[in-house]
């Protein structure tokens, strides 16, 4: 029997992180450059029912039923199960690989959910719609998130650039031209829940003045997704500058993200701000094609960790 694999891309949010958690919308994009995988194989020597999950990225190397409910691998297995209605596996082993950062702003988590539902299905037998797909992963991200907005597994499950407002349907972005996108890690982990959990707080505290600054950065994605669907992306770069200073006044940002930031504009970038949940992981720079690779030499030397030069098409 063979082999039945899935992959899915990562993700950067191009602009209203956090303020998307609120009703306003949020710009992201898939990045290709870096993906999770999903291989299941038949196991037939094994009784039925039994799943051996291996992720040596985790160290993991665990039967099904040894790992929790709660688990996320394990979730999303249950997941796809009831989906399916299908109550015992026929034997199998998962093994789950991905080059996406954990706790970065990538969506690794869930690019893992994605890559195992397709693969999973597809070994049931079943192809689910992304909706299906999407909801999925979406019921897994609260174990990754708490609160999730739902913008990693709309834009990692359709693989394409959208324009995204919580509770409404996914509008796909129409790129009228292409831009290039520098991402610089910080190296520094930063589990989105946390920093989630840090503004909910500062919004419960003094409401008026987080409503407002999430009225601004909704604004700034209204104009950034008129921008690039009308064919001028070098808008943008004032507009990601505009976006980062809000997200420094609500505390998302931190001194290794700042200098990141910093050291791409001086670099030629156009403009410059962290992007996912922030307090560490990633930051993301516009460049022109011909000095992305400049700007991403500056990210390295200014302590990026590694950084990954985009095509957003």
């Amino acid at each position: 029997m063979p082999a039945f694999t899935a992959t899915a891309p990562g993700k950067i949010i191009l602009f209203g992180e956090h303020a998307v958690v609120y009703g306003r919308p949020a710009i992201a994009a898939p990045v290709e450059q870096v993906r999770a995988r999903a291989v299941v194989n038949a196991e037939p020597r094994q009784p039925a029912g039994h799943m051996r999950i291996l992720a040596p990225d985790i160290h993991l190397d665990a039967a099904l039923e040894e790992l929790p409910d709660e688990h996320p691998l394990a979730k999303v297995v249950l997941e796809v199960m009831a989906e399916l209605d299908v109550s015992h596996l026929p034997a199998c082993t998962l093994r789950v690989t991905s080059n996406i950062p954990v706790a970065s702003g990538l969506g690794s988590g869930a690019a893992v959910s994605v890559a195992v539902i397709r693969a999973l299905a597809a070994f049931l037998g079943s192809s689910l719609p992304k909706e299906r797909v999407s909801a999925l992963v979406y019921e897994v991200e609260k174990i990754h998130h708490g609160t999730p907005s739902g913008i990693d597994n709309t834009v990692i499950t359709y693989d394409m650039p959208v324009y995204f407002v919580r509770g409404q349907a996914m509008q796909t972005l129409r790129l009228a031209a292409p831009f290039t996108i520098v991402i610089g890690d910080t190296g520094v982990k930063s589990p989105t829940a946390l920093a989630v959990g840090e503004v909910r707080r500062g919004w419960e505290a003094d409401p008026q003045r987080y409503e407002g600054i999430f009225d601004a950065i909704a604004e700034i994605s209204r104009q950034a997704r008129m921008s690039i669907e009308d064919g001028t992306p070098e808008i943008l770069g004032a507009l990601m500058n505009d976006n980062h200073a809000f997200l420094q006044q609500i505390g998302v940002s931190s001194l290794e993200l700042d200098r990141l930031v910093d050291a791409a504009r001086r670099a030629g970038a156009l403009g410059a701000k962290l992007s996912g949940g922030g307090r560490g992981g990633n930051m993301i720079a516009l460049a022109e094609a011909d000095t992305a690779q400049v700007v991403a030499q500056a990210l390295l030397v200014g302590g990026a960790q590694r950084t990954i030069v985009t095509q957003v098409a």
